[in-house]
């Protein structure tokens, strides 16, 4: 798998998961290491560049052991982004799986 395609996966994935709960950086890394192998490096440039497109807005939230934590939240354009990008993953994912016999996902 090419580095650009993973990014991109990685990308519908994080839209994905904060959409569903509002996370700090290093929770993001943990759940998407519980099915894929990533680190900080290719995390938190993602989550600024996603903030720097309007995708996601941060808050701090006080902890009790330390400094306050950054957490991000989908705004409704991440949200529409997300809908339009798991759209043509499900399409791209038909294609393939026609191409290569696979059962197609078609919902």
């Amino acid at each position: 798998m090419t580095t650009q395609f993973k990014k991109g996966i990685i990308e519908l994935c994080v839209l994905k998961i904060i959409n569903d709960k509002d996370m700090y950086g290093f929770e993001v890394m943990e759940t998407l290491n519980d099915k894929l192998d990533v680190n900080e490096n290719t995390v938190y440039p993602l989550l600024r560049r996603l903030t720097t497109q309007g995708l996601f807005v941060t808050y701090q939230k006080e902890t009790n052991n330390g400094a306050p934590r950054k957490y991000y939240q989908i705004t409704d354009q991440g949200r529409e982004s997300l809908k339009t990008n798991l759209e043509e993953w499900k399409n791209f994912l038909n294609e393939v799986n026609s191409i290569l016999g696979g059962e197609t996902n078609e919902k």
